[in-house]
């Protein structure tokens, strides 16, 4: 078994709690940073993260922190588990605690909002490129809660060093978690933002009774825009098949624990935006992935109309029953279009 010198996870959300909870299992001890006091406290006095992943108990072997230069300091993998549009400002205090050879493993799934950059991009900013080797990216079909109890899952690890992706591999890998490698940084990113698009169209669809068919033919047109994106900013087409493109798109349209799904349905019910993110503290990063996507395949001139039908209809105030008869009543083509 592998085992890393220090391991600091920056954020306690259900993804961050369970990839801590992961390391920990395996005898790793981690350093896991809350934002928030509610969090920091849950897991200190109960071993219990109740607001994230209420049930599962947390080892302890994960060290709650709300020090950021705990959680980084003296690290040999430091996980970013925060909210696409957080990052920047979160890493931003921290810069200077990261070591040479840290590895910076991002969990992150989403653009920043205001500049449409992937977590790659922005990493580049923060840290310069001369440091990207360090960089590695994971994305893939998991929800937070099955991967804190040990429920079988696959998910794939992309870096520009294939050392540090085996690393990662190495250090992530249990009997339940299996960690497959990439070399297709920009690819394992893109999968991993639209699919959180196309989940919330997937919710309108089953929240208007459109049936299983529509459901199919959402996702693979879905997979199509994908694809086609992350070709466009040169990613192997084949990832987007893969664990980080298709088996994360089929997660989260079908499954019913997915929160960007859950979205679409509300929506569907004729719930506002605004009641949506109001009424709970868990955020779906597809919500914001909208906004930026759409920014960004207008900058790359990359047609992607399943999301510009759900920016209309988040942001733009349209039906839903009108975004799906737009969708139906654009110009016959062919597939491959």
């Amino acid at each position: 078994m592998v085992m890393s010198s220090g391991i600091g996870v920056i954020g306690a959300g259900g993804w961050g709690t369970a990839l801590a909870k992961v390391l920990a299992d395996k005898g790793e001890q981690v350093h896991l940073w809350c934002h928030g006091e509610e969090s920091y406290r849950e897991i200190t006095e109960k071993r219990e993260n109740r607001p994230y992943l209420s049930g599962v108990s947390l080892p302890i072997s994960i060290q709650p922190t709300r020090s950021l230069d705990e959680a980084i300091e003296q690290k040999d993998l430091v996980i970013c588990a925060l909210p696409s549009h957080v990052v920047r400002q979160v890493f931003l205090q921290a810069i200077a605690r990261f070591g040479a050879a840290t590895i910076l493993l991002c969990g992150t799934k989403g653009l920043e909002e205001e500049t449409a950059k992937t977590m790659g991009e922005l990493f580049i900013d923060l840290f310069g490129a001369e440091r990207k080797k360090r960089h590695a990216f994971l994305s893939g079909p998991t929800f937070a809660i099955e991967v804190a109890r040990q429920l079988p899952a696959a998910i794939t690890v992309a870096a520009y060093d294939d050392g540090v992706a085996r690393s990662v591999q190495q250090i992530l890998s249990t009997r339940n978690l299996r960690v497959y490698t990439s070399s297709d940084v920009v690819g394992v990113q893109i999968g991993g933002v639209v699919k959180n698009v196309i989940a919330i169209a997937a919710g309108i669809s089953d929240g208007l009774k459109l049936g299983q068919n529509a459901r199919a033919a959402l996702m693979t047109r879905g997979l199509a825009e994908m694809t086609r994106l992350a070709v466009r900013m040169g990613a192997d087409p084949r990832t987007l098949a893969g664990l980080p493109g298709l088996g994360d798109l089929i997660l989260t349209c079908a499954g019913d624990l997915s929160r960007n799904r859950a979205v679409g349905l509300r929506i569907a019910e004729g719930k506002s935006l605004q009641e949506i993110t109001g009424s709970t503290r868990m955020i779906a990063e597809g919500v914001r992935n909208t906004r930026s996507l759409r920014l960004l395949a207008e900058r790359l001139a990359v047609e992607m109309p399943i999301v510009e039908q759900m920016y209309e209809v988040l942001y733009a105030g349209k039906m839903p029953a009108k975004a799906v008869q737009d969708l139906m009543d654009r110009s016959l083509k062919a597939e491959a279009g």
